[in-house]
């Protein structure tokens, strides 16, 4: 198998990025916002808990919610994870069926504010978001003003690849390693681990062809086969593929798609599904791999158009930006095409299987 190094090269879409800059060098330079697709019902046997953590993972923030809440671990949910290395705020619902509501105003933890409390008639599920708002500040910029200037209409007018961020991969590609020594039967992973492993797999499949469409040019640009569909509802278009939906297309207002390996014909045909099968016709152990999981054979698209993205330079030397993403979408895709963001590498050590 072929092309497994790290770090993961993939396509720059406009040229490269136009220099260097510092992330995360505060935790206030990392800032996310969860978005809800609805308003709380007010009323119900669940409450949705908006918190503010600074350094603290979701799976450790819900577990002290349940702790101060008298209720199992179980009982508390969230939509999604979210960065310990930055300042988040998110939602949490805790399940109190018949229950006294806790004194949230008693609640004492540190890196940890409560900020809302609602109730609601129904749990919080994974991926129950809308999207995520980022607001970030690179400092030591060091990058040619006009070039980074340029490359920042296109990110904010054209878009980005839908890349999945190199944090899906673990630390120098380490997540995607065992995952192939998962595939050969070298050990068995934890029920998490291992879903972790095989989205490591599935990500860096879709990836390799993204980069194939960028490399191509054609990642903007309908190809006879393709799969459109829309970011939002993840929903496809199988049909009726008029002038219409092209122009949609090039307006950004529908995406074309890649595949999320798993069991399953393609969907593409045509030129796109040759595209497809070529990109990743070196990595047969990586396809069957999912397959023998029962992945399912889904699509996401390749296009990222980040939502109210704006910037500011608050000194020669500091650019804060701020855009909306949709769920399931990576800051670190849009900031790649701008600048080479040099991190503190702050990974844990691994556990031992």
């Amino acid at each position: 198998m072929n092309d497994l190094s790290y770090p993961m090269d993939w396509a720059y879409a406009w040229g490269g990025p136009a220099g260097k800059a510092l992330f995360k060098e505060q935790p206030e330079d990392f800032i996310v916002e969860e978005q809800l697709p609805f308003e709380p019902d007010g009323e119900g046997e669940h409450l949705l808990v908006y918190v503010e953590k600074q350094g603290e993972n979701t799976d450790w923030v819900a577990g002290r919610l349940a702790r101060f809440a008298k209720v199992k671990r179980l009982s508390v949910s969230y939509a999604g994870r979210k960065d310990r290395h930055g300042v988040t705020r998110q939602w949490f619902s805790v399940w109190m069926p018949g229950m006294e509501e806790p004194r949230w105003s008693d609640f004492q933890e540190d890196n940890i504010r409560i900020l809302q409390v609602s109730r609601h008639r129904r749990k919080l599920k994974t991926g129950a978001l809308k999207g995520n708002r980022f607001i970030i500040t690179l400092r030591n910029v060091d990058a040619d003003r006009e070039q980074l200037e340029t490359l920042l209409d296109n990110v904010a007018v054209k878009g980005v690849p839908s890349y999945f961020g190199e944090q899906r991969f673990g630390r120098r590609g380490e997540n995607l390693e065992r995952a192939i020594k998962m595939f050969a039967g070298e050990f068995r992973a934890h029920k998490n681990k291992r879903a972790m492993y095989l989205s490591a797999a599935r990500s860096w499949l879709f990836n390799r062809i993204v980069s194939e469409r960028v490399n191509q040019n054609n990642w903007l640009n309908y190809i006879t086969g393709d799969v459109p569909g829309f970011q939002d509802s993840g929903s496809l278009i199988l049909r009726d593929h008029n002038d219409e939906l092209m122009a949609r297309i090039h307006r950004g207002e529908v995406v074309l798609t890649a595949p999320l390996w798993g069991e399953g014909e393609l969907l593409s045909d045509s030129e796109c599904k040759a595209l497809e099968v070529a990109a990743l016709e070196p990595y047969a152990v990586l396809k069957s791999g999912l397959e023998d999981a029962r992945m399912k054979q889904e699509r996401r698209a390749i296009r990222l158009i980040p939502g109210q993205m704006q910037w500011e330079w608050q000194d020669d030397l500091t650019l804060q930006l701020s855009f909306m993403l949709p769920k399931g979408c990576f800051a670190t895709s849009v900031l790649r095409e701008l600048l080479l963001c040099e991190e503190r590498d702050r990974f844990e050590p691994a556990a031992v299987q």
